[in-house]
């Protein structure tokens, strides 16, 4: 069985390690707990140690940068562990022989496939510290995308081992952790921590080329900078120069003659009052919706194009039917059902606002499933109305309900939330006038709402005040031309303001 081996984390603030001095060669035959290489951060050096015995495949160069959980090596486990030479005379045979543990059948776990669309998750919180002993089915750690949160439980019995802390990113397929099989799984080796500070204060082979007491990683930013690191003072064991100690001093504005008039300058007046800061972590999913809408910025030629309804006539049809409407269908009839049913006739008219592009191809969808923005408590989650265009005014509004209280209580499923191919938000029950949502990925379109006024407007020749609301539609510029997001934006806005036509279809 060939035995993956990973980069361990090492410390809260730290993402990427540096391959500074490998120990052993590709193909050496090595023992558990064998010193294997030594790992660099920009603190501190680490070594990495065998997990199992076996045949060593290297498969990261000294001097590589890895992150976090980033592939090592490998170790080709069932070949014949090696076993320490054999002295020239037989050794006594007084001391009787214990029979060496074998090494715990380990079984790797890593991130599953959680959903079509999610390629990285983040790991929101263990619930089983490093060490602990885990039952089968438990539940070991909570792993959090952009849309849901998900448990992850122990595959089999035994000793915990993490491979990836709190808060780290990973990719479908990464490695999350590894558990030990079976009673008495060994526990880490001890000799490990004491020994990095004494491999931290041996300069590497890369910087005692250079002549310099410096970290791999610092040695590569000064011979790239062409920095004179004699002026550097070091951080690091030993005087070590490190990667922090080059960043400070290029940072550092060099000193600049003053004019003897600067000297008498008055001071600038000291800030009164509280001024304090709080700094707090944002949560992954935050990070992780963040991430995204910059993905999508980046990545679509992403164009608003606005238009302004009247409300007047979808308020006076509540008015006069909303209490019947309460007592047949048990739920309220709100505007969210008027503009899906508008959306979704305009849609069927201009295809290509509900379609997406994947690769060189454009799939159009001959159905509407649509998106709901809604704030929850962990943040903004698009719920998904399926075959919005098969539905009447009733079933829209009890969905719309249904979503928002499964997304008020974190209870929304990963099929609950993917899939869509338009969305709608509405800015403007908190208060927005106007905005330029940004597209939900792989959509192309979104219709934003906002807060309606009373503005005066002509009608008819005459000024009059009416309940007026702006629309917003960011479309992808690449899928949908102007012709067709002005037209559709239009025919919404037709819609709205004649909804017998969404009755009559016309």
């Amino acid at each position: 069985m060939n035995l993956d081996v990973n980069v361990p984390a090492v410390g809260e603030s730290i993402t990427e390690v540096t391959i500074a001095t490998w120990h052993k060669k590709d193909g050496d035959t090595i023992k558990q707990d064998e010193v294997l290489c030594d790992l660099e951060s920009d603190k501190a050096t680490f070594e990495l140690n065998a997990p199992a015995a076996g045949v060593l495949r290297v498969l990261a160069n000294e001097g590589q940068t890895l992150p976090i959980g980033g592939l090592v090596c490998r170790i080709e486990a069932g070949q014949a562990a090696p076993t320490a030479a054999a002295p020239s005379t037989p050794a006594p045979a007084a001391a009787p022989a214990t029979t060496p543990a074998q090494p715990a059948a380990i079984r790797e776990m890593r991130v599953p496939t959680v959903g079509e669309s999610i390629t990285e998750v983040i790991i929101a919180n263990w619930t089983k510290e490093d060490g602990a002993q885990v039952a089968q089915d438990e539940m070991i750690c909570e792993i959090e995308s952009d849309k849901a949160t998900f448990e992850l439980t122990a595959e089999v019995a035994g000793t915990l081992r993490h491979a990836a802390q709190k808060g780290q990113t990973l990719q479908i397929g990464d490695l999350i952790c590894r558990i030990e099989q079976g009673a008495g799984a060994p526990a880490a080796a001890p000799s490990s921590a004491p020994a990095a500070p004494a491999a931290a204060a041996q300069p590497t082979a890369h910087a005692a080329s250079a002549g310099v007491n410096a970290s791999p990683v610092a040695a590569n930013i000064l011979a790239d900078k062409g920095l004179d690191a004699s002026s550097l003072q070091g951080t690091g064991p030993g005087g070590r120069i490190m990667k922090d100690d080059v960043l400070k001093a290029q940072q550092a504005p060099a000193p600049a003659a003053k004019p003897a008039a600067a000297s008498a300058a008055a001071p600038a007046p000291a800030a009164i009052g509280d001024r304090n800061e709080r700094r707090t972590a944002m949560s992954p999913l935050r990070r992780t919706v963040a991430r995204r809408l910059v993905a999508v910025k980046n990545e679509t030629a992403m164009l608003t194009t606005f238009n302004e309804v009247d409300m007047k006539p979808i308020m006076d049809l509540r008015a006069k039917y909303k209490d019947k409407f309460k007592e047949k269908h048990e739920v309220g009839l709100g505007f969210m059902s008027f503009f899906t049913k508008a959306c979704c006739t305009a849609l069927m008219e201009w295809p290509a606002v509900n379609a997406r592009i994947e690769g060189d191809e454009i799939v159009y969808n001959d159905f509407v499933d649509v998106s709901i923005a809604v704030s929850a408590p962990k943040g903004l989650v698009v719920p998904v109305i399926r075959n919005a265009e098969q539905m009447g005014f009733a079933e829209i509004e009890k969905e719309v309900v249904r979503l928002a209280g499964r997304a008020r209580d974190n209870k929304l499923t990963i099929d609950e939330m993917t899939g869509g191919t338009f969305t709608i938000t509405n800015g403007g029950v908190f208060g927005s006038m106007m905005s330029t949502p940004i597209i939900n990925a792989p959509q192309s379109a979104i219709l934003g709402m906002h807060n309606i006024v009373e503005r005066p407007v002509v009608v008819n020749g005459e000024i009059v005040i009416r309940p007026m609301m702006y629309i917003a539609l960011s479309y992808d510029h690449r899928i949908i031309d102007g012709r067709e997001s002005v037209s559709f934006l239009v025919r919404v806005k037709q819609l709205l303001e004649e909804p017998l036509r969404l009755l009559l279809e016309v």
